[in-house]
């Protein structure tokens, strides 16, 4: 049971972090690398625990306002002074600031990329900025202008003379700081060395564990979910539809009422991997190609892949991992077979047919509930869907449509 577990929120924060980095061709290092320089400069500047956490969590969730807008992530690096460089920030301020966990990251995360001189949308200049966010922008930048393909040695010189030339952007201060630590060989290889990554977080374990019931972690996940959904106005539901269609059903299946929190849990994050797929395709109008089926494929594996780092998350990150596996073992990622696939994964799976067969698509309207079940049944005979679920769909037919919000009568 997850009903109240301890959580080292560094493990669930750079789990989502790493989220944030998905891309169709795997998962990059923005956010990480932008964290270990800002922890070098924090420590240097002897910030005190919560400092600390505070500017580790901001600096790994600070470009989440981009998460779900490709042209957003793609700009953001290509860019450094120009006011639509603050929409994201704002973005990001907005969707953390009435989380009960999260909401003490969202100020950082809203002004990190203010100027130092002033100039920015938020009135704050100078020392008025506050020191996370001004830390944060820093590092951001000296992680933008890593090359790859370049020895690190080879180009200190390079970044320091950028960041320099830039001074109208960041605190003198924290520049002159960052000219000190850069002076130490360690300090570049800990930001490249893709093999540091486990160090770095086992670094910060000593960092006390938070006690999360159920509840804490519906809403941490309610942000996610908001950021996933928010990649099309298509799905601007979908994750809380599945989340309120699994809990029904695993009840209607004689599940605990804790047990089908925990369905609701996984339904809220059970696209976190779609993060990877571009935007156009999934707001595309018409039938997928080949190439771009195999891209929207890969969301589970990633999904179960970034939520299994959350320690006591095994068996959720399972049932999001297999939710695509089907009956007849020609399901995906893992293709297994029928006796290999959980009762949650087949809820989990149900809900998340049923929820977007009710809903609009790019391609169709959405479907009313009785055609849905007609699918789902044509679906069970084929062996791809579990017929027992199938037919408790039929006997809560209405129940079920009533949970999907966009479904219109």
């Amino acid at each position: 049971m997850l009903e109240q577990i301890n959580i080292h929120p560094i493990t669930f924060i750079s789990a989502l972090s790493m989220a944030l980095e998905l891309t169709t061709s795997g998962i990059a290092n923005h956010h990480r690398r932008t964290a270990i320089i800002a922890r070098f400069i924090g420590r240097h500047l002897g910030l005190g625990s919560y400092d600390d956490q505070i500017l580790v969590y901001s600096a790994l969730l600070h470009d989440i306002g981009a998460a779900a807008d490709w042209y957003e992530k793609h700009y953001i690096v290509h860019a450094t002074d120009n006011d639509h460089i603050f929409h994201h920030a704002e973005k990001g301020y907005q969707i953390l600031k009435d989380s009960p966990q999260l909401n003490h990251l969202a100020n950082p995360i809203r002004h990190h990329h203010d100027r130092f001189l002033g100039g920015n949308p938020t009135g704050l200049a100078g020392q008025d900025i506050p020191l996370a966010s001004r830390i944060i922008h820093l590092a951001d930048r000296i992680e933008v202008l890593i090359a790859s393909g370049e020895h690190i040695f080879l180009q200190r010189e390079r970044i320091f003379d950028q960041i320099r030339q830039s001074e109208h952007l960041f605190d003198p201060e924290l520049v002159a700081v960052f000219r000190e630590v850069s002076q130490r060989e360690v300090f570049w290889l800990d930001v490249v060395n893709l093999n540091i990554e486990s160090r770095f977080f086992s670094d910060l374990a000593f960092w006390d564990k938070y006690t999360f019931e159920i509840d804490d972690l519906i809403h941490v996940a309610n942000v996610f979910s908001s950021v996933v959904d928010s990649t099309s106005h298509y799905t601007a539901a979908h994750s809380q539809n599945v989340a309120k269609v699994a809990q029904e059903m695993a009840l209607i299946r004689g599940f605990s009422s804790d047990e089908a929190k925990q369905m609701y849990l996984t339904g809220l994050v059970h696209d976190l991997g779609k993060l990877a797929v571009p935007n156009e395709i999934l707001n595309k109008p018409g039938k997928l190609t080949t190439e771009e089926r195999e891209i929207v494929k890969q969301h589970p594996y990633y999904s179960q892949r970034i939520l299994e780092r959350v320690e006591g998350f095994g068996h959720i990150a399972n049932w999001i991992g297999t939710h695509h596996e089907t009956l007849d073992g020609h399901g995906y990622p893992f293709q297994l077979q029928e006796r290999e696939i959980e009762l949650c994964s087949r809820i989990l799976a149900v809900a998340d047919i049923f929820s977007a067969l009710v809903e609009d698509r790019p391609y169709r309207a959405g479907m009313n509930p009785p055609d849905a079940l007609a699918v789902l049944r044509e679906m069970a005979l084929q062996q791809k869907v579990d017929t027992r679920l199938v037919d408790d769909v039929a006997d809560n037919l209405d129940a079920l449509a009533a949970q999907v919000s966009k479904f219109r009568t």
